[in-house]
C-alpha cells in the first residue's frame, strides 16, 4: 500500500526542499513587479484592434432574458482577440517571472516611460478625452477594480505551478519564516481583494445565516477536498506554510464566519480591524511569534496547524481594513452602494498606496520583519502597499487612449474561482506526471506556456458559452 501510495509523487521530498527556507526578494524588486504587470495591462488596452473588436459591430442583440441582453458572438474573433490578450499580457508576465527576472527593476522603468507617452499622446494627439459624466466615471472605477483582480488572479495562477520549475527564481517563492517574496502576497491579495468589494463595503449590513452558509460551505468543501486530495495522492506540501491539515481555504473560510458573527458597520470595521492587528502584534512579540516558527509539534490540532489558526487574526484585521477602505474608497458612507468619482478615488488610492509602504518599511524595520507565515502587522501593510500600488496604477487608464478592459480580462473576471480551481487541478496534474525540478529552462518555459494557453483557452471558451462558476 505504501510503495503505492509514493508511486504518485516519488520525488516529494525533492520539491518540498525546493520551496522550503527561502528568505523573498526586496521590496524594490516587489514594486517593479507589481509595476510592470498592471503597466502591460494598460498598454494592452492602448492598442487597437478595431477590425478585431469583438465589440465594434460584430455582437447582434437576440433577446432579453432577466433584464440581461443576451448577444451573439462570432467565436473566430473572439478567440482570435484573446490570443492577442494572451501574447500581449500573459505571455510578457510570464517572461518578467522568469528568464527576464534579472531586469525587472529597468523593465518596470521602461514601461512606465512607455505609459507616460501614451498619456502624452492622449493629452497632445487626435484621441478625445473620455466623458467626465457620473456614468462613464462609475464605469471607469468598475472596470479598474476587475483589471485590479484579474491581475491578482494571473499572477497567482503562473507563480503557483512556476514556483515548482527551476526557471522560476528562488527569492520569488514564499518565505519560510520573514521576508517578502512575490508568492507570500497571493493570500493575503485574496482576502483584500474580495474585501474591497464585499457585501459589507457595499453598505449590505443584514447578511441571514443562510446566505453565509451558502458562501462559506463551498470554501470549506474545497479546503476539505485539497486536504483528502494531496494525502490520497501523496502530493508535496510544505508544513511550514499553513500546518500539518490546514490550506488557504479553510482561512478563507474562517475569515468569512468571523466577519459574519461579528457583522459591524463597514465605517467601524477599520477600527476593529486594527485593534485586532495590534493586539495580535503584541501577542506576537510577546513569544507568540517564536512559537509559530518554531518546527516543533506537538500531536494536539492546535499544535499541528498552528500557522493556519493564528495567522487568522492578521488575515481578519486584513480583511475588516479592506471592508473599510472599500467602503470609503468605492462606494461613500451612504446607503445607496453608488460608487464614487474615479478621480477622486484615485487621488486617495495613490496617496494610500504610498502611506502603506512607508508603513510597511517602518513596521519591518522597527517593529517585527514582514513574515507571511505569521501575517503579522508588517505583512498587513505589506499586502496593503502592494495591492494599492497596483490599483493606482490601473487607474490611470483614464489618460491612455484605447479601451478600459480586454476580452481575456473580461474572460477571467466572470469566472475568478473558476480559473483557480482550474489552475490548481492543472498545477497538480502536471506536478505528477513532470519532474518539474530537472526540467531545463527551454522545457520548463515551453510547458508554462502550454499550461498558460490551455488555461486561458478553457477560461474564454467558459465565458464564450456563458458558463460562470459560482456557489453563492
Amino acid at each position: 500500500m505504501d510503495p503505492l501510495r509514493k508511486s504518485f509523487n516519488p520525488n516529494k521530498q525533492l520539491k518540498e526542499e525546493f520551496v522550503s527556507n527561502l528568505t523573498g526578494t526586496s521590496m524594490l524588486e516587489i514594486a517593479a513587479l507589481s509595476t510592470i504587470v498592471p503597466a502591460l495591462i494598460l498598454l494592452r488596452h492602448s492598442i487597437s484592434f478595431n477590425c478585431l473588436n469583438p465589440l465594434n459591430g460584430t455582437e447582434t442583440v437576440l433577446k432579453k432574458k432577466d433584464g440581461e441582453t443576451v448577444v451573439f458572438r462570432d467565436w473566430r474573433i473572439y478567440m482570435a482577440m484573446l490570443a492577442l490578450d494572451f501574447l500581449f499580457i500573459i505571455l510578457p508576465i510570464l517572461l518578467f517571472f522568469t528568464v527576464l527576472a534579472e531586469w525587472a527593476n529597468m523593465c518596470a522603468v521602461l514601461l512606465l516611460i512607455f505609459l507616460l507617452l501614451c498619456i502624452v499622446m492622449k493629452r497632445f494627439g487626435s484621441y478625445s478625452p473620455y466623458s467626465k459624466g457620473r456614468s462613464q466615471s462609475v464605469y471607469s472605477i468598475r472596470t479598474n477594480i476587475s483589471s485590479y483582480r484579474v491581475s491578482m488572479m494571473i499572477v497567482t495562477c503562473l507563480c503557483i505551478l512556476a514556483v515548482d520549475f527551476q526557471i522560476f527564481p528562488r527569492r520569488y517563492a514564499k518565505a519560510e519564516t520573514y521576508g517578502t517574496g512575490l508568492m507570500d502576497l497571493g493570500v493575503g491579495s485574496f482576502v483584500l481583494a474580495n474585501s474591497l468589494v464585499s457585501r459589507q463595503a457595499r453598505n449590505a449590513l443584514s447578511v441571514k445565516w443562510k446566505t453565509a452558509l451558502k458562501s462559506t460551505s463551498p470554501l470549506l468543501l474545497l479546503g476539505v477536498g485539497r486536504l483528502i486530495f494531496t494525502t490520497g495522492v501523496d502530493y508535496q506540501v510544505h508544513v511550514g506554510e499553513y500546518g500539518v491539515h490546514w490550506n488557504f481555504f479553510f482561512t478563507l473560510a474562517a475569515v468569512s464566519i468571523l466577519t459574519f458573527i461579528i457583522n459591524i458597520h463597514p465605517q467601524y470595521c477599520g477600527i476593529l480591524g486594527s485593534l485586532i492587528l495590534i493586539g495580535y502584534q503584541i501577542c506576537l512579540m510577546s513569544g507568540l511569534n517564536e512559537y509559530v516558527i518554531s518546527n516543533e509539534r506537538a500531536m494536539n490540532i492546535i499544535s499541528q496547524n498552528k500557522e493556519g489558526i493564528f495567522s487568522i487574526f492578521g488575515y481578519w484585521g486584513l480583511y475588516l481594513l479592506g471592508v473599510q477602505l472599500g467602503n470609503y474608497l468605492f462606494f461613500g458612507n451612504d446607503f445607496t452602494g453608488k460608487m464614487r468619482n474615479s478621480q477622486w478615488t484615485r487621488t486617495r488610492i495613490w496617496i494610500l498606496s504610498v502611506i502603506f509602504w512607508l508603513s510597511t518599511i517602518i513596521l519591518d524595520k522597527h517593529i517585527e520583519r514582514v513574515s507571511r507565515r505569521m501575517c503579522n502587522l508588517a505583512y498587513v501593510t505589506f499586502v496593503l502597499a502592494q495591492n494599492f500600488q497596483v490599483l493606482a496604477i490601473l487607474m490611470l487608464s483614464d489618460f491612455i487612449p484605447g479601451e478600459h478592459t480586454s476580452i481575456l480580462e473580461e474572460a477571467y473576471n466572470r469566472n475568478l474561482l473558476g480559473t483557480f480551481l482550474l489552475a490548481n487541478v492543472l498545477t497538480g496534474l502536471i506536478n505528477l506526471y513532470v519532474d518539474t525540478i530537472s526540467e531545463s529552462t527551454f522545457a520548463a518555459f515551453s510547458i508554462l506556456v502550454g499550461y498558460s494557453i490551455v488555461l486561458s483557452a478553457l477560461i474564454g471558451i467558459a465565458d464564450f458559452s456563458g458558463i460562470k462558476l459560482k456557489f453563492w
